[in-house]
């Protein structure tokens, strides 16, 4: 049986200083920028906010995209939608375009945030592993100062991430993409589900050998993971199937799914060797030109 919402204390800061004055002085504080995930969390989850504090106010400081000091800068409470039919995710991220495109329906991208989905922390965020390739890093704020953190180390396990008491995510940053990129998504139906399994794969050419590539995986491990050891086999090689033969398999070795409503740890490691085969086709197309 599903259980109605709770109540509880409502904020709406208009400005940054306000709400990271606010911050300070609730207890348990809430954030919500989108809030699609909140009335689900609420009746189906267990979710018990005291106090829920809403960024709805804060747009027109936290929503863009665009590029300062050579880095794509997309601000936290950019809508998914906005952010997907950016040209500058388009031209210099792909797999991030991708990726963007095939989350929730379109009802939801135009409501949830790149923040959100990020902070939200689910190892089947679309978004994390198309960033994870791309060396993504997070910009914070909270009073008097703020922080960087590399993408890699911001989710610490499910729903919880590195931001501490009274800090906020501002901004996505990273470098425009060198060579190509690819995001394959798995669910179980075609388009508006969470996946079951997800892969981003980014590759440099230097003549006929790669001279880089990066894996990223999501919804095979309690986070949005790197394929390190899978992504040790390619620096130098020759694209072959033998070698793409290896490289999935040693990225279907690192996940560590579990078994859910939604699949079994079997079935998602072996749909692991599926999508990187088919990202890594993709990625090696484009970084060639294609």
């Amino acid at each position: 049986m599903r259980a109605t919402v709770p109540a509880f204390d409502y904020y709406a800061p208009d400005t940054i200083p306000e709400l990271l004055n606010l911050l300070g002085r609730l207890d348990s504080p809430s954030l919500i920028a989108g809030g699609t995930d909140f009335i689900p969390a609420a009746r189906l989850k267990g979710f018990r906010p005291a106090n829920v504090v809403s960024l709805r106010n804060l747009g027109k400081e936290l929503s863009y995209v665009t590029i300062k000091d050579g880095l794509v800068r997309i601000g936290a409470l950019t809508k998914i939608i906005d952010a997907q039919r950016s040209e500058l995710v388009c031209t210099r991220a792909p797999c991030l375009h991708e990726a963007l495109s095939q989350i929730g329906s379109v009802q939801i991208r135009n409501r949830a945030t790149i923040g959100g989905n990020l902070c939200n922390a689910s190892p089947a965020a679309d978004s994390a592993p198309p960033l994870l390739v791309l060396n993504a890093s997070v910009e914070t704020i909270r009073q008097g100062t703020g922080r960087t953190i590399p993408l890699k180390d911001f989710f610490l396990g499910p729903g919880k991430t590195a931001l501490e008491k009274a800090e906020v995510l501002k901004e996505v940053a990273f470098r425009p993409q060198e060579g190509g990129s690819s995001f394959e998504k798995l669910g179980r139906t075609n388009g508006e589900d969470i996946s079951v399994a997800s892969a981003a794969v980014l590759l440099k050419i230097s003549g006929s050998k790669i001279s880089e590539g990066r894996i990223a995986l999501g919804s095979v491990a309690p986070m949005p993971m790197r394929a390190l050891q899978a992504e040790k086999m390619l620096s130098g090689k020759e694209p072959s199937a033998a070698l793409l033969d290896s490289v999935a398999s040693m990225a279907s070795d690192e996940a560590v799914p579990v078994t859910d409503v939604r699949a079994t740890a079997e079935y998602r490691k072996s749909a692991v060797k599926a999508l990187v085969r088919s990202a890594f086709a993709r990625a090696l197309e484009r970084a060639r030109g294609g």
